[in-house]
C-alpha cells in the first residue's frame, strides 16, 4: 500500500477563481490541509481556528474556513485547514465523504463510493 496524489480543484467564491493542484490523498486527516497563499489566490479567508493533534501527539491551533473542492467532475464544499505556505497539500476524509469517494491505495487512486442512509421514507 501507499500514499498517492490525486488532481483537485479549488473554487473561489461564485466560482469566477480557481487553482488547480495536486494533493495527497490522507484518510488519517480529518480535514483537508490548504496552503494559504493558495486559498487567499481563491478569494478564501480564514473564518475560525480549530485545535488539531498531531501525529507526534502535539496539539496545535490552525485556522480554518470553508471552500469548494472538485475532483474528477465532482464537487462539494468542505472545511479547509490554512497552511503554511510551501506546505504540501492534503485531502483528508471530511471531503472524500462529501465527494463519495474512497481511497484505494493499493492501486493508488479514488474510487465512487455509494452513499449510506441509516432509514427511509
Amino acid at each position: 500500500m501507499g500514499a498517492f496524489f490525486q488532481s483537485v480543484t479549488l473554487f473561489g467564491p461564485e466560482r469566477r477563481t480557481l487553482e488547480q493542484f495536486d494533493a495527497l490523498v490522507d484518510t488519517g486527516a480529518t480535514y483537508s490541509l490548504i496552503p494559504e497563499d493558495r486559498l487567499s489566490a481563491c478569494g478564501l479567508t480564514a473564518t475560525d481556528s480549530m485545535e488539531f493533534t498531531t501525529a507526534d501527539s502535539r496539539t496545535i491551533t490552525l485556522p480554518i474556513g470553508q471552500a469548494e473542492i472538485g475532483v474528477e467532475g465532482r464537487s462539494t464544499i468542505t472545511w479547509v485547514i490554512f497552511a503554511v505556505t510551501g506546505t504540501v497539500p492534503l485531502l483528508g476524509a471530511y471531503a472524500l465523504e462529501g465527494l463519495q469517494f474512497a481511497a484505494e491505495p493499493c492501486n493508488r487512486r479514488l474510487v465512487p463510493m455509494q452513499g449510506f442512509l441509516a432509514a427511509s421514507n
